[in-house]
C-alpha cells in the first residue's frame, strides 16, 4: 500500500505546480517523463514554504516555518511522511542525493521573509542565493541524475538563471511586495524615487544573469533541455515586457503574460527546439 500513497504523494505535488505556475507546469511537462516527478516534488516543497511565509498571516509563522523545516528533515530521514508534499520531496531528495545545505540554504532565505526589511546588498545576495539559485541546483541534481563532474561544470549557469528568474519576480511583483507584504528586495532602493534609471540598472544586471544562464541551458542534457529552455523564454518574455514598462506602471501593476500567449511560445519554442535554432 506503501506505493499507493507515494503516487497520491506524486500526485499532490503535481496538482499544487499546476495550481500555482501554470509556466511551470508548461516547462516541467516538457521535461522528458522519468524527470517529472522529482521536479514537480521540488516545486510543491518550495511552494509550501513559500505559502508559509507569504499567505499565512493570522497565523504564528515563525512556529509553522520552524516544524515545516523540523518535519522536512524527519521525512528524508525516516523516508516517508504524511504530509504527502514532504513525503514527495523526501524520495526525490534520498533518490537524487540532494544535499541537505542546498534544502537548508532555501529555508534559511524563507524565514528571512518574516521580518519585513529592506535588504542591503549583503542579503539581497543571500537572499537570491537561497530562494532561487539553490532551487535550480536542486533541480540540477535531478538533471545530471549523479553526474558529479556535471553537475559542476552546469553549477554557475544553473545560478544564474535561478537568479535571474528571482529578480524578475521581484520587479514583476514590486507593488505586492512593497505594499502588502512590507519587503523592499532590491538593495538600496526607495521606493519613493523608483525611477527609470533604477529600473535600468536593475534590468542590466538581470541580462547579465540570463545571458549567463542561456549558456548553461544548451549545455544541458537532452532531457531537461527544452523544458528549462521553455521556462527561459517565458520568463524573457515577461522581462522584455516588464522592460518595456514605465517604472512608474511597474509601481502600480502586475505585469503578466496571459495563457494563451505562453502556449503560443511553447509552440514556436518546440519548433525552434526540434530545428536545434536555440
Amino acid at each position: 500500500m506503501k506505493n499507493a500513497f507515494d503516487n497520491i504523494s506524486h500526485e499532490m505535488s503535481t496538482l499544487t505546480t499546476q495550481r500555482y505556475s501554470t509556466s511551470f507546469s508548461l516547462g516541467i511537462k516538457m521535461l522528458s517523463r522519468e524527470i517529472q516527478k522529482p521536479i514537480y516534488a521540488i516545486y510543491g516543497f518550495v511552494r509550501f514554504a513559500d505559502e508559509i511565509v507569504d499567505s499565512f498571516h493570522d497565523y504564528d509563522k515563525t512556529a509553522l516555518l520552524e516544524d515545516f523545516r523540523h518535519q522536512t528533515y524527519l521525512a528524508i530521514d525516516q523516508g516517508i511522511s504524511l504530509n504527502p508534499i514532504l513525503n514527495s520531496f523526501q524520495w526525490a531528495v534520498n533518490r537524487y542525493n540532494i544535499p541537505r545545505e542546498l534544502i537548508e540554504t532555501f529555508l534559511e532565505s524563507m524565514k528571512m521573509d518574516l521580518d519585513k526589511q529592506a535588504y542591503d546588498e549583503e542579503l539581497y545576495k543571500k537572499y537570491i542565493l537561497g530562494s532561487a539559485e539553490v532551487v535550480g541546483l536542486m533541480c540540477l541534481k535531478v538533471f545530471v541524475a549523479g553526474d558529479e563532474e556535471e553537475y559542476l561544470r552546469l553549477k554557475p549557469a544553473a545560478m544564474s538563471l535561478g537568479s535571474a528568474f528571482q529578480k524578475i519576480n521581484f520587479l514583476r511583483d514590486l507593488n505586492a511586495d512593497y505594499k502588502s507584504l512590507g519587503r523592499v528586495y532590491f538593495p538600496g532602493i526607495d521606493m519613493n524615487e523608483f525611477n527609470s534609471r533604477v529600473k535600468h540598472d536593475i534590468e542590466k544586471d538581470i541580462e547579465a544573469d540570463f545571458h549567463a544562464g542561456y549558456l548553461g541551458i544548451l549545455k544541458l542534457p537532452k532531457k531537461a533541455r527544452f523544458g528549462v529552455y521553455l521556462a527561459y523564454i517565458y520568463y524573457y518574455k515577461l522581462f522584455a515586457k516588464i522592460k518595456k514598462t514605465p517604472a512608474r506602471v511597474i509601481l502600480n501593476e502586475r505585469i503578466r503574460i496571459p495563457n494563451n500567449r505562453k502556449v503560443g511560445l511553447l509552440l514556436a519554442s518546440y519548433v525552434r527546439h526540434n530545428l536545434n535554432l536555440l
